[in-house]
């Protein structure tokens, strides 16, 4: 169906936008949300957003509010922190080993703006504050997270903070910003005010300083292949899925230089879409996350997806990446 009166919040353009209607499947709740595609960067964009959107975050169910686990002690502990910086730094021998044997899966995301363990990086939108966690633990110095929708601010035993505030609340601390990087994992497509969001992490980084952004990609083969029942749509709490182009757009608009893009995506995509398909909601008890037993998939299938993910991230395919955008020296 074709939206007449939608104009695109990214590039502006009101003509032959698509519209969708997408269930919400992450709860199980399977009622209707209105999504429009601009015929023109791509962009996919939530059409409104419900009244009560807060009930669809809902503390015991979404899984950036889940607590930090406490961290193993001993041996096991010291190659877990080896682990992490490798996979943050590319840095150590050991490190290296052990994520090949187990891999931190989002930590990787950060080699390509090497930070050292004294960057100054603050991660927005970041829930509990898992991924700092680790980052505090393998040495990261000087990490702050801000999360608007958490309950109170939070302070671990390890020093790390995390507080209860949005981007808009942090004080530049000098003409030129302060951070050497600024980071939104899987946090910005649920950022209205896009724009302004951009600008503000503009104002608070150094210059030459980098802001990553990891989110889900209509530029994918998931959202060609599965379209309404792609599971990283997420509706309602995904207000943007981005294209490439409308990110460049974006970039363009608010100062930066989109720099350079890395498909990250796994499994998730073919098997959360295919349980979709099959009316099988996220946190069912026969759903994959839940119960992988329980699930219609087999450990075959599974190797199967994964195998497609990394073929598919090669190609840059990929139903998620990490945007890159600099912000000039």
């Amino acid at each position: 169906m074709t939206n007449k009166h939608f104009e695109c919040q990214i590039c502006g353009n009101s003509d032959h936008n698509r519209q969708y209607e997408v269930r919400e499947m992450m709860l199980g709740l399977r009622d209707r949300h209105t999504y429009v595609e601009c015929a023109d960067c791509g962009c996919l964009q939530l059409l409104k957003i419900p009244g009560n959107i807060q009930d669809y975050y809902p503390d015991e169910d979404y899984y950036s509010y889940e607590a930090v686990k406490t961290p193993s002690a001993g041996f096991k502990g010291k190659l877990t922190k080896m682990r992490d910086r490798y996979a943050a730094t590319g840095e150590g021998l050991v490190g290296m080993l052990m994520q090949y044997l187990q891999p931190h899966d989002k930590l990787p995301s950060l080699r390509y703006t090497q930070v050292t363990l004294d960057s100054k990086i603050l991660d927005v939108g970041c829930g509990a504050g898992q991924l700092l966690h680790s980052m505090k633990e393998a040495g990261f110095k000087n990490l702050l997270g801000i999360d608007p929708f958490n309950r109170d601010n939070i302070q671990y035993d390890n020093d790390l903070r995390i507080e209860k505030k949005s981007i808009h609340d942090l004080p530049r601390e000098n003409m030129e910003g302060d951070w050497d990087l600024i980071m939104f994992n899987h946090s910005f497509e649920h950022v209205l005010d896009q724009q302004d969001v951009l600008k503000k992490t503009y104002q608070l980084l150094k210059p030459g300083g980098i802001c990553m952004i990891r989110i889900p990609t209509v530029t994918s083969w998931a959202w060609r292949s599965y379209g309404v029942d792609w599971v990283q749509l997420d509706a309602p709490r995904h207000l943007f899925l981005h294209s490439l182009k409308s990110m460049h757009i974006l970039a363009k608009q608010t100062g930066f230089k989109l720099e350079e893009v890395i498909y990250d995506s796994f499994a998730f995509q073919s098997w959360g879409s295919i349980q979709y398909q099959q009316d099988i909601a996220l946190h069912d008890a026969n759903s994959y996350a839940v119960n992988p037993e329980k699930s219609i998939f087999s450990k075959a299938d599974i190797k199967e997806f994964e195998d497609l993910s990394k073929e598919l991230n090669d190609s840059k395919s990929g139903d998620q990446a990490a945007f890159y955008l600099r912000k000039p020296a």
